[in-house]
């Protein structure tokens, strides 16, 4: 009985294998490449150029290939490295040094370390968040961290669909499949733009790309302060901006084009605030006399900027611990929930 069940576990194997390697073949047809260049691109080798490994990634999810086994149970098994995803706008390359990032990349090392873990970081094309799958289809990692939502809701959503241990730094959506971890947008909004409204100010900028979800949650904030004191959103001091150096610059000289008047300033980030804080010096406004500035994430240097920027925190420190708890009950138990954490206005001298 023993060797019969053998034979039919190993004709099991066989017919799995060459399953797979049928799959690789008809990969490699279509991209035009021999099948050692699509194993290399499968397993993440740097041996191939980015637009090849990306071709033949989309190829492979078109074909539903199937994970390799072996490398399924080595991750189960032996894997203590969780992967860290960071995406980039391919058109503004925000930069691995903006303060935020460094913040919660520190914050998920340390939580990793105190759980026995080993971090791999990588980097993504913002357009293709569906491509942080790859590292864990190789079996190099336990599970995935991706920082920010970005505007491809529905590619995360078909990352959960195909079960992918994936939690997002990020908002909470409606028909969301993921599991995101993120603090409450909406009331860092609210509470940034009431205590400008609080300080008698009453044309209030805001500064953000709300088609980011956790910035439009900040802009919901917004909308919703300024309703609950009478006045009107205009549509004129709201200026799309991104979380680059220039951001603020850019910002600030397009508010100024105009040709309207503005007493505060909200923006949706703490890099995106100084640099417009700047920008406004050069144009002789003075901060806080003239406009008072409130910015997000409270990042190590907001206290020591001049003047000390008055700022939304986020629990940058249980972000981490919170982000990778939630990615191990993912694995472990196949399910895990969302969680929202608490923010807190910072007030400081460039709003008061």
């Amino acid at each position: 009985m023993k060797a019969k069940t053998d034979t039919t576990t190993d004709t099991i194997k066989s017919a799995s294998k060459e399953q797979r390697r049928l799959q690789m073949a008809d990969i490699a047809r279509l991209a035009g490449v021999s099948t050692s260049t699509v194993s290399r691109a499968l397993s993440g080798s740097t041996l191939v150029n980015d637009e090849t490994r990306q071709r033949i990634a989309e190829l492979a999810r078109s074909l539903k290939y199937s994970i390799n086994i072996d490398a399924r149970n080595l991750r189960l098994k032996q894997t203590r490295t969780i992967a860290v995803v960071v995406p980039f706008d391919s058109e503004t390359r925000q930069h691995l040094s903006d303060p935020f990032f460094l913040g919660i990349l520190g914050s998920l090392a340390d939580a990793l370390t105190d759980r026995g873990f080993d971090m791999l970081l990588s980097r993504i094309d913002a357009e293709h968040l569906d491509n942080a799958a790859q590292i864990f289809d190789t079996g190099r990692v336990l599970g995935v961290i991706l920082i920010g939502q970005w505007r491809h809701h529905d590619q995360l959503n078909q990352l959960a669909a195909r079960h992918v241990p994936i939690v997002v730094w990020g908002a909470q959506l409606p028909q969301q499949l993921y599991v995101t971890v993120g603090s409450d947008n909406v009331t860092g909004g609210q509470k940034a733009t009431e205590h400008l409204l609080q300080s008698g100010r009453k044309r209030i900028a805001f500064f953000g790309d709300t088609q980011l979800p956790e910035v439009a949650q900040r802009y919901e904030g917004y909308c919703k302060a300024l309703a609950q004191h009478g006045i009107a959103l205009d549509e004129k001091l709201v200026v799309p901006a991104s979380f680059i150096e220039e951001g603020g610059k850019l910002a600030v000289a397009e508010l100024c084009n105009r040709k309207i008047s503005f007493d505060a300033l909200f923006a949706c980030s703490d890099l995106l605030a100084m640099t417009s804080i700047n920008s406004l010096r050069e144009k002789n406004y003075r901060v806080p006399d003239d406009v008072a500035v409130v910015g997000y994430d409270d990042i190590e240097l907001a206290r020591y900027f001049h003047p000390p920027l008055t700022t939304v925190r986020q629990p940058m420190a249980q972000a981490g611990l919170a982000l990778v708890d939630a990615l191990l009950s993912l694995t472990e138990d196949g399910n895990s929930e969302a969680r929202l954490l608490p923010t807190e206005l910072m007030v400081r001298a460039s709003s008061v």
